[in-house]
């Protein structure tokens, strides 16, 4: 095939994609209720279940209520006279990718597999569906993890008590569907790592050499995302540093493969 001729496929893979984002956004805009009241919306609310667990941890660790959370003291507002109808259609969008990810990453694999040699189709079978369980893990840790952690220190701090917090929907959206996003992004580690051991980029000799650069890497990835205090800190770091763990296991696994299949030959 020309490149042109691959282009064109491309693009319809892409074109069916872009339809099953708008397929599920245009459900998610409809059902605005269960989308925005009982999920984005809901971190803010003292009765969430990350909340009700860190006050529980902390009742049984006998530190009394110092992480439980009564109330959040902020409200949200709307600025901008389409504030709320442009927030609700970039949302449902957003809502639409997550959904349809699954499938979107495999009509892209469908576009790259056919360029594979026969053992490595065979190798990387299954691919769709741990990308797919992976990019959803990673959303639901930065919803029940790292979001209210996030809403609740930024939505609480204050420089001053005369100064009320008074956060615009879109701001609080964003960064709820931004953190959500970032986390199922961060935990494709293990399959990126894969890819890269197989064409020869990556070694875990080298992964190992560097891990406590990937430490340090991590605490400031965590630092960044979350608030400026050790637990969030922790709880978001000991995750990345498992799948980094995981990551050299697939890495020396393949390269074991490859070096008996190198044998064979």
């Amino acid at each position: 095939m020309s490149f042109l001729e691959h282009l064109e496929v491309f693009r319809w893979h892409l074109v069916r994609s872009v339809f099953a984002v708008l397929f599920f956004a245009v459900i998610a805009f409809i059902f605005k209720g269960i989308l925005f009241d009982g999920i984005l919306l809901a971190p803010k609310n003292p009765d969430f279940p990350t909340y009700k667990m860190l006050c529980y941890l902390s009742q049984q660790m006998g530190m009394g209520d110092a992480l439980c959370m009564d109330e959040l003291p902020f409200i949200l507002m709307n600025i901008s006279m389409s504030g709320q109808f442009s927030t609700h259609i970039m949302t449902s969008i957003v809502a639409g990718f997550v959904v349809a990810f699954p499938y979107v990453f495999w009509e892209m694999w469908r576009f790259i597999s056919p360029a594979l040699h026969d053992d490595e189709s065979s190798v990387a079978k299954g691919v769709v569906f741990f990308s797919s369980i992976l990019f959803l893990l990673g959303v639901l840790f930065g919803y029940y993890v790292v979001s209210p952690l996030s809403v609740h220190f930024l939505g609480s701090y204050q420089v001053s008590e005369t100064v009320a917090n008074q956060i615009s929907l879109s701001s609080f959206i964003s960064t709820v569907t931004t953190v959500c996003l970032a986390n199922g992004v961060v935990f494709e580690l293990p399959i990126l790592v894969y890819f890269l051991t197989k064409i020869g980029l990556l070694t875990p000799q080298f992964m190992q050499t560097y891990r406590k650069h990937a430490l340090v890497m991590t605490l400031i990835f965590s630092a960044i995302i979350t608030p400026p205090d050790i637990t969030s800190q922790i709880l978001v770091a000991l995750p990345l540093m498992v799948l980094y763990e995981i990551s050299i296991k697939i890495s020396a696994r393949v390269l074991r493969k490859q070096e008996k299949q190198l044998k064979k030959s």
